[in-house]
């Protein structure tokens, strides 16, 4: 168990045995023959469906409700009788219609009447809707095609070590619009298969009012948003990217639900604690959302059927779950620091959630042993990755959230002179041993409007007018160098996963903003500029050249299936040295000073330069020699560790960082 692992939880065995005993219960309480998947599935029985007989049925759950009726361009939109739902038990409402009615393509609602309003509203597991273009107002639509998708491809092999290329269909093109699946397959995700990543993990699948809100506004949670087109086109996405061997994981949105009425759950039957938290607790207070009653029963099957529905209909290959931290804490985690571990088992966790979040974890690894879990969690919470048998949540993996908090910090308040080794060793490599996590230097979270990206930071102005290959730019030149550095030493010091987001592998210039009143509804920055990483004459094509080998090598070399070891960590030099497998990885962040023949003890053997920052490819100086072979000398070094007896001498030109393999 956990506290058996870490000694600084024993004061709370009690609490971890208490919740690990509550997880399985809750998961015997829910299962069917001893199967949760079994037990959940809420799809199958909700919503419209199509009988083998070719009628259809329709059913709502709403306790709350005196009367309901389907509307639509079938009826004119009128309620009536012929139309209306009866009531079935358990607050369940059925209508049986036959198949004339309802055709591919067909547009309705539903209007819901309780005791002193009604109002429309969209099925709760409606799995497509529209958005009207003048009206902007949201229609469930029949989706019942002649020749639906046929699979043509298995999930990919499980991979070890998660190469996540973060993205949002939306945005992924360059003309000024909202891209498709169809945009993306032929455009993008070649790019993605080039560039070595394994895994794509999608944004705003899941459709939503608003489109500026990035995804995270829920409103209808089984539907696809079909701004970005047809089931049938992701389902072709998705089964390329397989074919690609690439795994496909959808940021899954479980934290919250937008609290639009018309389109969403909020006061689904008249009432404001249906699906959410009663009073207060049922409203976020910092997103302006509502909050799932995650103690509910009917919430659990709900959010679980869910899952189970993404991943069955579109084949997808695990989850990363927004937003886990507010999940987790009644008060969100608002404005607190976690110092200890005190908070992760006091009255302030929200209890419900956690037993939500373990047995989404165990239905998801019960379809799909290889599923990919990653939950977004700041709080450092004890046991959210960590196994069910062990006392964990379940994820499979953590965000490595400080990593990115880190970088911007040292960037935007330290000269280069200022960064501490010892410190990046630590904020870079730091993590729980019972937990795997996902590092990355940037994700979207720092590329919104508001905020800088990485390459933003380093070079500001100077990215519009030095960025040709011809000019001459010091500042440009550093961003340049720092640029790689980062990604590859964040890459290298990664602990079981690396992430990056869309275009930033070639430091794409600007923010992203989507359109919105105050930018007089423009797209300019809510798509990504490929054509600058495709320019001869751009510095944005080496690094995305760069970006390309430093995966491929982490993919090649197995990277992160061994745990780093530190070697030097020399303060005064700006050097920092470790091995990790076979590689060695040698970076000099100095930004004035290059080192002759700085020797570090290594394991015996001979090395070869398998990647270098500096390269002439990459936009640097070439300032080593390619394909020179390295020997290990006899000659002990005063820098490494004790229990190598060899020495390796290289050249650490300033502002580089080289990786090496033993060879021999």
């Amino acid at each position: 168990m956990l506290y058996e692992m870490d000694p600084y939880l024993e004061p709370f065995k009690g609490k971890i045995d208490e919740r690990h005993a509550r997880y399985a219960a809750q998961r015997d309480k829910m299962s069917v023959n001893g199967s949760l998947s079994k037990g959940v599935n809420n799809q199958m029985y909700y919503g419209l469906h199509k009988m083998d007989d070719g009628r259809w049925v329709f059913r709502e759950w709403a306790p709350n409700a005196s009367k309901i009726y389907l509307v639509g361009d079938f009826n004119n939109w009128k309620r009536t009788e012929a139309f209306a739902l009866k009531p079935v038990g358990g607050g369940n409402w059925e209508l049986m219609l036959d198949e004339f009615f309802l055709s591919h393509g067909t547009l309705y609602k539903l209007f819901v009447e309780w005791p002193g309003g009604g109002g429309e509203r969209l099925p709760a597991y409606v799995t497509r809707a529209v958005q009207d273009e003048e009206t902007k107002a949201f229609c469930a639509q029949v989706w019942d095609p002649e020749k639906p998708y046929k699979w043509r491809r298995s999930r990919p092999k499980r991979t070890c070590a998660p190469l996540i290329y973060e993205c949002h269909i939306g945005m992924s093109g360059e003309k000024e619009g909202v891209a498709t699946f169809e945009e993306f397959r032929k455009d993008v995700l070649p790019r993605v298969a080039d560039l070595g990543y394994n895994t794509l993990q999608i944004m705003a699948l899941q459709e939503h009012p608003y489109y500026g809100s990035f995804g995270y506004q829920v409103s209808n949670f089984f539907a696809l948003s079909s701004r970005f087109g047809t089931p049938e086109e992701f389902k072709r996405l998705v089964d390329e990217a397989h074919a690609k061997g690439i795994a496909v994981v959808m940021d899954v949105v479980h934290s919250h639900s937008v609290d639009n009425e018309a389109e969403g759950l909020s006061r689904f039957d008249g009432r404001d604690d249906l699906y959410f938290y009663p009073g207060e607790a049922g409203h976020h207070p910092a997103w302006g959302s509502r909050c799932f009653d995650y103690g509910k029963d009917e919430v659990k099957y709900f959010l679980l059927s869910n899952l189970k529905y993404w991943m069955e209909e579109y084949r997808l290959d695990g989850f990363r779950f927004d937003g886990v931290t507010s999940m987790i804490y009644w008060d969100h985690g608002l404005g607190r620091d976690f110092c200890s571990y005190d908070p992760y088992f006091d009255a302030g966790v929200d209890e419900n959630a956690l037993d939500y979040l373990a047995l989404a974890n165990m239905l998801i690894r019960e379809l799909y042993p290889d599923a990919i879990t990653i939950a977004e969690e700041v709080s450092g919470m004890a046991g959210m990755a960590a196994p069910f048998e062990q006392g964990g949540v379940g994820f499979g993996y953590r965000m490595s959230m400080g990593v990115a908090d880190h970088w911007i910090k040292w960037i935007k308040t330290l000269s280069d002179q200022e960064w501490n080794m010892g410190e990046m060793w630590w904020e870079l490599t730091t993590k729980r041993a019972d937990e795997k996590t996902i590092s990355y230097a940037e994700c979207h979270d720092q590329a919104m409007v508001g905020d800088k990206t990485i390459i933003f930071r380093l070079m500001d102005a100077e990215m519009y007018t030095a960025m040709n290959k011809g000019s001459q730019s010091l500042v440009v030149d550093r961003g340049i160098a720092l640029h790689k550095m980062i990604r590859l030493i964040t890459l290298a010091t990664a602990g079981n996963g690396y992430l990056n987001f869309m275009g930033n592998e070639f430091g794409h210039p600007e923010w992203i903003d989507f359109p919105r009143e105050g930018n007089g509804w423009s797209f300019k920055y809510a798509r990504r500029q490929w054509s600058l990483a495709d320019s001869d004459l751009l510095r944005y094509k080496s690094l995305n050249a760069f970006d390309r080998d430093m995966i491929h090598l982490a993919a090649r070399e197995g990277l992160l299936e061994a745990a780093p070891e530190a070697l030097v960590i020399d303060q005064e030099k700006k050097v920092l040295i470790f091995k990790r497998r076979d590689c060695i990885f040698a970076a000099n962040f100095n930004p004035t000073e290059s080192f002759s023949d700085y020797g570090f003890a290594v394991p015996a053997g001979k090395y070869e330069l398998v990647l270098d920052t500096d390269e002439a490819e990459y936009d640097g100086f070439s300032r080593i020699k390619k394909g020179e072979p390295h020997f290990t000398l006899d000659q002990k070094s005063s820098n490494g560790p004790w229990h190598y007896d060899k020495s390796l001498f290289l050249y650490l030109p300033a502002r580089t960082m080289q990786v090496l393999r033993k060879v021999d």
